[in-house]
Order: structure tokens, then C-alpha cells, then sequence
């Protein structure tokens, strides 16, 4: 086991989303503020070799956890395959190599269920991650978030690297990415939603059938699961992170207008791609390997990010009123 109290500890993307939430429950551990470091890319541009270099020499770390990320939603990875596979492959490479070389003594390695093949049986089983390609409109991004598997794996195997792979399923919380060009589909029909009991809109359109699934885990759950793998996990193999649970798109369409207040009607573009047709995970690893179960109800952990995203539209418009 790993006290991560007693590590310096970096978190890349650790302003994010999801590393916002692995800095506070590093906080809530007990890590003292000036061991626990959150990597941004204002300070250290991580796709550039010169940039993870300089990280490493000015922050020392004795444990990486790697989440910093370009991603985003069908619309974002259609419209930017290229720069999303490229600029993940390096971050992910350069970063646990200078890990290794650095001596660091873990590296945990984030991955992405878009890593799974299309048609990957449900429950997804980390051993069916090689039985096909990913689903097309993300696979450059699921493939390069891929080799940072690879890369651990053969670390081990060659230099003996502490290196471990996670794959967390859909996140979604407070702090999510809510912009409409690149959020993923929790955010984005939030904000529809909230937008259009504010119009008055009668009608919010929505991509795709609605009979595709997906399984969602609460963040502050997500970065429960991480640290204590980070902890508690040595082994090579990869460990999927989820709430075990699978819901289609129009049933998560249905509540989230029940708990945005929207009456009106979800009409659905079938002219625009569903993505993988489904997705849940096996999550019996986690549990064996770490001891990690979700603990957030779903609904709850909806209704939270409906709040927060209120509650910040509100601030905003209020700080502008008072800046006239």
C-alpha cells in the first residue's frame, strides 16, 4: 500500500473536471497543500517534450496520476480526429517515460471506455478489450488513450515500472464541461434543457434514436476509485471504473427534463450518429482488486449537477448585471 499522505503526489489536468475532484479528496486524506501539485497546461504545455521535461524537473513527483485530456463529445471527436489522437498519444507517451525515468514510484495511467470494440458484450470485461475496433466517430481518441495500456504493460514487463490502467466509464458531476461544441451528453442535455425552460422553447432536439445505452458514474465516485487504486493496485492488467448500472439515452433524455423542470417534447435527429450501441461495464475487478463500489444513486448525482449548473448560471449573470 501507498500513503499517499507521506508522496508528492501530481495530478495532470488536475483543474479539470475530474481532477478537481481527485485534488479534493487528496485534500480530504489528510495530503498536506504543498505535496499535492495540479499540473496545468498555462504552465506546462504536456504535448511538447520540453514541457513534460520541465515538469518533472520542477515538481519531482513521487506519484503521477495522469488525466489530462483532449476530448469531447460525437461532435468534437468527428470534427477533430487528428489533433484528439495525437495530442493524447503524446502526452501519454512522453509522461510515463520520463516517469520511468525520473524513478517515479507509481504512475497511474487514466484511460477511456472508448478504448472498448463497438460491439464489445455487455457487461464490458477487460478482457474483451482487444476483440475488435472501437467505434468509429471516437475511435482515434479511444486508440491513443489505448496505448497508454501498452506502454504500462510492457514497462512492467521490461523495467519493472509501477505503472497502472484504469477505464472509467461516462463521468458526469459539478464542473462538467457544458460547452455545446464539446460537451459530452450529460451536460449537454442539462443545458439544453435549463436553456429551454428559460426560452419557454417548446421542443429540444436531441442526436441520434434514443435507444442506445450508456452507464455513468458520479465524479467524486470516479476519484474515489482512482486514489484507492493508486493506494491499494500494483498488477499490470487493466481495471475497469463504473456504477454497474445501463440506461438508454432516452430514458437519461426523460429524467434529465424531469429534473430541469422542461415539459415540452424531445425530438430526436435520427439523421445524427447514437455512438456505441451500448455500454456498461463488468466492475467485479475494481472491487476485488481495490475495494471500490459507486456510492452515488444516480438520480441524486443528477440532480446535483442540474444544481451546480443553476447555481453557476446564475453567479454569471449576476456578476455581469453588476459589472454594467
Amino acid at each position: 500500500m501507498i500513503d499517499l499522505r507521506k508522496k508528492k503526489v501530481v495530478v495532470t489536468g488536475g483543474a479539470g473536471f475530474l481532477g478537481s475532484a481527485v485534488m479534493e479528496k487528496l485534500r480530504r486524506r489528510g495530503c498536506p497543500p504543498a505535496s499535492i501539485v495540479a499540473v496545468r497546461r498555462a504552465e506546462f504545455d504536456l504535448a511538447h517534450e520540453d514541457g513534460v521535461r520541465r515538469m518533472y524537473e520542477v515538481h519531482r513527483p513521487d506519484v503521477v496520476v495522469h488525466l489530462a485530456a483532449v476530448v469531447g463529445g460525437i461532435g468534437a471527436n468527428r470534427e477533430n480526429p487528428g489533433s484528439f489522437y495525437y495530442q493524447n498519444m503524446v502526452m501519454g507517451t512522453m509522461l510515463m517515460e520520463y516517469a520511468r525515468l525520473a524513478a517515479v514510484e507509481k504512475f497511474v495511467a487514466v484511460g477511456t471506455i472508448c478504448a472498448y470494440p463497438k460491439f464489445t458484450p455487455v457487461p464490458f470485461r477487460e478482457e474483451d478489450l482487444w476483440s475488435g475496433y472501437p467505434e468509429e466517430t471516437n475511435a482515434p481518441y479511444g486508440l491513443a488513450k489505448k496505448m497508454l495500456l501498452v506502454q504500462s504493460q510492457a514497462y512492467h514487463q521490461q523495467y519493472g515500472f509501477n505503472s497502472i490502467y484504469l477505464l472509467p466509464v461516462n463521468l458526469y458531476g459539478p464542473r462538467d464541461n457544458f460547452d455545446p461544441k464539446s460537451s459530452h451528453v450529460i451536460p449537454a442535455l442539462i443545458r439544453k434543457c435549463v436553456e429551454a425552460v428559460e426560452r419557454g422553447a417548446p421542443v429540444v432536439e436531441i442526436w441520434g434514436t434514443g435507444r442506445a445505452t450508456r452507464e455513468f458514474l458520479y465524479v467524486e465516485d470516479a476519484a474515489e476509485g482512482i486514489l484507492l487504486a493508486a493506494e491499494h493496485y500494483d498488477g499490470s492488467e487493466p481495471v475497469n471504473l463504473g456504477a454497474g448500472f445501463e440506461v438508454t439515452i432516452r430514458e437519461l433524455a426523460e429524467l434529465i427534463a424531469k429534473l430541469t423542470g422542461f415539459t415540452g417534447r424531445l425530438a430526436w435527429n435520427t439523421s445524427q450518429p447514437d455512438g456505441q450501441p451500448r455500454r456498461c461495464l463488468d466492475t467485479s475487478r475494481a472491487a476485488t482488486f481495490f475495494g471500490f463500489k459507486a456510492a452515488t444513486p444516480f438520480a441524486e448525482g443528477l440532480s446535483h449537477t442540474v444544481e451546480w449548473y443553476r447555481s453557476t448560471r446564475l453567479r454569471l449573470a449576476e456578476a455581469k448585471a453588476g459589472g454594467r
